[in-house]
């Protein structure tokens, strides 16, 4: 993210800077963003320790946690999944080579 900015790798990664294909809309924008929308949620302490970097198809957030693994919040429930371990798991899993 330092080096390249954000893009799109299997997922949008959104950086300090992105590419066209994702939009404008920095990680600190959307990790604020979400910290302000579910202050007041079971989702909101880890939201306060995290990054968020993506959003899936249906708006739920895709972060960083404080352990350095890639979680999936369901935004109506505040319930997560692990979907990788770390942030070089999910680019590993997600990229495809053209």
């Amino acid at each position: 993210m330092r080096s390249f900015g954000g893009a799109y790798a299997g997922l949008s990664v959104h950086a300090f800077s992105n590419g066209s294909s994702i939009g404008r809309e920095s990680v600190i924008e959307l990790t604020l963003s979400f910290r302000e929308d579910y202050k007041d949620t079971p989702m909101s302490g880890l939201l306060a320790r995290s990054a968020v970097f993506s959003m899936d198809g249906s708006g739920n957030p895709i972060l960083l946690d404080p352990e350095g693994r890639v979680l999936l919040i369901d935004h109506d429930n505040g319930d997560y999944e692990v979907i990788a371990e770390s942030f070089a798991a999910l680019i590993e899993e997600n990229f495809m080579e053209w």
